[in-house]
């Protein structure tokens, strides 16, 4: 299918209040349009094979790297939440592409080990304008990755590049002077923000109880586990726990998205919904959790960051995060031809120092972050 034909199947596919192709704003610099792909799918494609995109394999998400390989990291955790986005987007008839490129972007800006490493970061960077990772996926795809002759970044869509920095209910209105900051971003964005929550939510119950910093019996605290796994037991008596377990997530996890689903169709009804001009208007935002489901969820987030984030594990390594992104931070600052010569050659031509560091480090994945610090400050380690 060419991308006319493609471009013309949204038309007639496409909710009218979906986001179209065609109706791109367009990117900061011009480019031919391409034969078979849309712009939006074009944006997934350059994501995917940007550079920050591959570090996220070595990225935390709740567990560093060596804690061990059934854990998700950074890259596992983006492509779980882009499946559930697709899952989302599919059922509101919503632009899958558009939805999918945004939440593979989310993260691209995000620190070694996670968010202790993102707290740390803009402590550091506090004098000097502060660090967001949200702030810092724009910063990548609109400046840092390198890859065309014509143009910095990766030139995606207006639509791709506000879906990135409006994707949370929450965010900078500096950040997003550029990107209409009274209005609600389309939907596709809206979704991404919860379909990221989804993933983090189920999978962090997962890898919380593999790991043995979440207990089976704990957590019959939370409502959506206990509903679920008493659904599954009583559906499988004799199954083992392991098994027990992914099916209940499983359970947790189509609960949660379809309840999604059904309140902004709901919502869409109500407010009467037309047109993305309406969807761009609606206060509050038109993306939420019906009433029975949300405190649901608010009793699941609260249990993870009791039990698991605030896990004597995750918070030892969130100290040591500290003792080596603020290591190498001061030791760059103080003697910046410690970085490598095409990093330091962009303070040589000018640019802020503060930030050009914070670049480095937060493009750093764990790994290469410890074996950095182990560089600069153990004596019998290799320079």
């Amino acid at each position: 299918m060419k991308r006319e034909e493609y471009e013309a199947h949204e038309a007639q596919l496409l909710a009218p209040w979906a986001m179209r192709s065609a109706l791109s704003r367009g990117r900061a610099h011009a480019e031919p349009e391409h034969a078979l792909r849309t712009a939006f799918q074009r944006d997934r494609d350059r994501i995917i094979h940007s550079v920050a995109f591959r570090r996220l394999e070595y990225k935390t998400q709740v567990f560093v790297n060596h804690e061990g390989d059934y854990y998700r990291t950074r890259l596992t955790h983006t492509m779980e939440g882009a499946q559930i986005t697709r899952t989302l987007a599919r059922a509101l008839r919503l632009n899958e592409d558009l939805a999918e490129a945004v939440v593979l972007a989310h993260d691209l800006g995000h620190t070694p080990f996670g968010h202790a490493g993102e707290r740390v970061l803009n402590g550091l960077m506090e004098p000097f304008g502060g660090f967001e990772h949200n702030a810092q996926s724009l910063r990548i795809v609109e400046l840092l990755e390198e890859r065309y002759p014509d143009f910095p970044g990766l030139n995606l869509t207006w639509e791709v590049r506000e879906g990135i920095v409006k994707h949370s209910s929450e965010y900078d209105r500096p950040l997003v002077r550029m990107f209409d900051p009274e209005l609600a971003p389309c939907l596709e964005a809206q979704i991404a923000d919860f379909a990221d929550e989804i993933a983090y939510n189920c999978h962090d119950i997962d890898d919380g109880l593999q790991s043995g910093m979440l207990q089976p019996e704990e957590m019959g605290a939370v409502t959506l586990w206990r509903e679920h796994h008493a659904a599954a037991r009583d559906r499988w008596p004799d199954a083992p726990f392991s098994i027990l377990r992914y099916q209940t997530v499983r359970r947790i996890l189509d609960a949660m998205a379809s309840d999604l689903v059904a309140t902004v169709e709901r919502e869409i009804a109500q407010r009467n919904v037309r047109t993305i001009v309406d969807v761009r208007a609606a206060r509050p935002r038109l993306v939420e959790y019906g009433p029975q489901m949300a405190p649901r969820v608010r009793e699941l987030k609260s249990f993870l960051m009791d039990r698991l984030y605030m896990h004597v594990r995750v918070t030892r390594m969130g100290v040591k995060a500290k003792t080596i992104i603020t290591g190498l931070f001061h030791t760059y600052f103080d003697e910046p031809r410690q970085m490598p010569p095409h990093v330091y050659a962009q303070i040589d031509r000018g640019d802020d120092k503060a930030r050009v560091i914070a670049d480095y480090i937060a493009g750093m994945t764990d790994r290469f972050a410890l074996d950095e610090y182990k560089k600069l400050f153990d004596p019998l380690e290799k320079v």
